[in-house]
């Protein structure tokens, strides 16, 4: 990810953003003081609470570097119009198989959250929605077959 642009919508960046200020603030104060405690019992060789701190705080540490790095690269994207789909729309699509209406957000690789309904544009289904309006019909070609939506409100 050296200079690899990484797209963002800006919720995505306010949520890195708050996740970075949480690490640097409270959670690093937290493993200090974990360390601390672990540190007074003594023995650190055979000391199982101060070896799970230190490797909380290499876990907390390599994020911290890596939001730090996905920031300095971010690009900030904003769907401007409702009436194609870009990186940051919300789209409602009729799933004919299930027979019901299902709502997606758009986003970058790195916020990605299909739990949540957001879809990477890299994804199958984000490359093919990418550029459709109200009304496409959308094939997705997918490892259990071809899944087809109508593509019914860009939000």
């Amino acid at each position: 990810m050296a200079n690899e642009e990484v797209v963002l919508t800006q919720d995505g960046h306010d949520q890195l953003t708050a996740e970075l200020e949480e690490l640097k603030g409270t959670k690093r104060r937290e493993i200090a003081e974990r360390l601390k405690q672990a540190i007074s019992y003594g023995d650190l060789k055979e000391n199982g609470e101060y070896h799970a701190a230190k490797n909380d705080q290499a876990f907390m540490e390599t994020r911290i570097k890596q939001i730090e790095a996905m920031l300095r690269v971010a690009k900030i994207v904003k769907a401007e119009s409702k009436s194609i789909v870009a990186v940051g729309s919300t789209v409602v699509l009729y799933d004919e198989e299930y027979d019901e209406n299902v709502e997606y957000t758009i986003v970058g690789q790195s916020e990605a959250d299909v739990i949540n309904f957001k879809i990477s544009y890299e994804s199958p289904l984000g490359k093919t929605i990418i550029g459709k309006k109200v009304n496409d019909i959308i094939k997705v070609d997918a490892p259990v077959g071809t899944i087809m939506y109508k593509l019914l409100e860009i939000k």
